[in-house]
């Protein structure tokens, strides 16, 4: 545990309070309290003023320790390299099987299921996040791909491809996936 995390726990059980009812204080999901608690993620500055005025406490002169802004920072350079990665990784994918010599029906259906899968698993695995968030960080690679595509190619050649169909199924499915109830279309 590091010193933000044991602090907001001795805090919370010197009140007397459960997880539950500090969340019900801060007006945030329980989940963030086990999360925070657990040391599991980096909480915004909303987040820990919101906890922080309910345990009567100031928390974000906490997360300014040394050893916590280096923590902090190394998190978020972390993370910006691995939504790169996975950004690049995703427009890969996809222009190989829609815009690549060797690429026929079969693999522009592959590329057309793959973005609807894809995002799919992106939203039940990031609920926490909200749409801008997730559109910022998993849709704008691709985003910047749909226009150097048409700039380099034109749009006839992005679109008998396939793969001007599959960027925007991919990018709604992302944006708009919280608000679609999938799990019932599904039935999971």
């Amino acid at each position: 545990m590091n010193l933000l995390s044991e602090q907001i726990t001795e805090s919370r059980k010197a009140k007397g309070l459960t997880q539950e009812e500090l969340a019900a204080l801060a007006k945030v999901n329980l989940r963030t309290i086990q999360r925070l608690e657990n040391n599991e993620n980096i909480p915004r500055a909303k987040t820990l003023q919101l906890v922080g005025n309910a345990l009567e406490i100031d928390l974000i002169n906490e997360i300014g320790s040394s050893e916590n802004k280096m923590e902090f920072y190394f998190t978020k350079v972390m993370n910006v390299i691995f939504f790169i990665i996975l950004n690049i990784v995703i427009i890969m994918a996809l222009g190989y099987l829609t815009i690549d010599s060797a690429a026929n029906t079969n693999s522009r259906i592959g590329a057309f299921l793959l973005s609807l899968f894809i995002p799919y698993f992106i939203v039940r695995q990031t609920e926490h996040m909200n749409s801008m968030e997730r559109f910022l960080k998993l849709g704008s690679g691709l985003i910047l791909y749909f226009l150097l595509f048409f700039v380099l190619h034109g749009f006839p050649a992005g679109f008998t491809s396939g793969l001007f169909v599959c960027i925007p199924i991919f990018i709604s499915i992302l944006f708009y996936g919280n608000k679609l109830n999938l799990s019932s279309l599904l039935k999971i």
